[in-house]
């Protein structure tokens, strides 16, 4: 069996204590391993490489959020 994940992702408020508590937990249990990765480990596809490259450079910019736009109905008065 396979399990994998990332550590540094997480949807819990408290943070990655999911797959933390499971490596806690499974430490020094026979046969079980872990392997950890680097991002030098990783081969993205060259599209996905760009949808990163992407996201990171309109974060470096910090554009401001512009509000919606409001739709109300003109005053009747």
């Amino acid at each position: 069996m396979v399990v994998t994940g990332d550590p540094t992702q997480s949807d819990l408020p408290g943070g990655p204590e999911g797959l933390e508590q499971a490596l806690r937990y499974l430490d020094g249990v026979e046969s079980v391993s872990v392997s950890r990765f680097t991002q030098k480990d990783v081969v993205r596809h060259a599209l996905v490489t760009r949808i990163v490259a992407a996201y990171e450079s309109h974060d470096k910019k910090k554009a401001p959020v512009r509000p919606r736009a409001s739709r109300q109905a003109p005053d009747s008065q």
